[in-house]
């Protein structure tokens, strides 16, 4: 009796361990530096409104709750901080450097792409 109880206690154990590395990895985020364009989440690389400028576009879309967004090729991510720096280079290519954590670029610093 003592040996059944081990075996079904082993693998207990073995996932009390794992599945909090598990939860860490995915929290951790990679570090990136990505050039592309500063967007929004609802326009991404095609502006909806085509009779404005790109950047009026992405500034009404945020103001009405939409995230500023990073078009770097055919990827696009949703930022997180910085807000008043998108705003300066919206619609613009620029540099960020952060963390990527799944389709969300956590941003360090923001400069223009040379």
């Amino acid at each position: 009796m003592k040996t059944m109880f081990s075996v079904k206690v082993i693998p207990m154990l073995a996932a009390a361990a794992i599945i909090p590395l598990a939860i860490l990895a995915q929290t951790s985020g990679e570090q990136k530096t990505l050039t592309g364009v500063v967007s929004d989440a609802m326009c991404g690389s095609a502006h909806m409104m085509k009779d404005k400028p790109d950047a009026e576009c992405l500034r009404y879309f945020v103001k009405q709750g939409t995230k500023c967004a990073f078009v770097a090729g055919k990827n696009m991510y949703t930022l997180e901080g910085h807000e008043t720096e998108f705003d300066k280079y919206a619609a613009q290519k620029v540099t960020l450097k952060g963390t990527l954590k799944g389709e969300t670029l956590t941003v360090e610093s923001v400069l223009p792409a040379k």
